[in-house]
């Protein structure tokens, strides 16, 4: 089922209101139901101590990959929010840029779970680096 152009449209328009992610120069990558993907540079102001992507950046750009998957899952004007998130790390993220694959598990009317993949990428070729798994609320 594709979305609806209301939903593509709110879901732009959340993501251009996210400083952090500017902040990152992140980009969403694509938009389906139940399904985004968000990229972001790996640059020098997001490098932890041994030269690669500090955390940080690989959990927010899976909570928010994850996020707007729930969230094409909603009509109207309801909103998400983030209830918990567990992050696996997999391996360092050592890439140019990283990869968010968020999608829906389970959608539901109060909880929603997700399940982001982030990978490396390096040349276009992808490693995977953090696997992730929460639980939305609408807001």
């Amino acid at each position: 089922m594709s979305l609806s152009a209301d939903i593509k449209t709110k879901v732009r328009a959340s993501f251009a209101r996210q400083s952090l992610m500017g902040t990152f120069g992140a980009e969403l990558l694509s938009l389906g139901r139940g399904a985004v993907t968000v990229a972001a540079p790996v640059t020098e102001a997001v490098l932890q101590q041994h030269g690669v992507a500090h955390a940080g950046l690989t959990f927010a750009l899976g909570d928010t990959a994850a996020g707007y998957a729930a969230l094409t899952m909603i009509d109207g004007a309801a909103d998400v929010m983030t209830a918990e998130m567990k992050v696996n790390l997999l391996r360092p993220a050592a890439g140019d840029r990283l990869v968010a694959e968020g999608r829906v598990i389970k959608p539901g009317r109060r909880l929603i779970v997700v399940q982001a993949e982030v990978y490396a990428e390096v040349d276009g070729a992808r490693t995977q680096i953090a696997l992730m798994q929460g639980t939305m609320v609408p807001a």
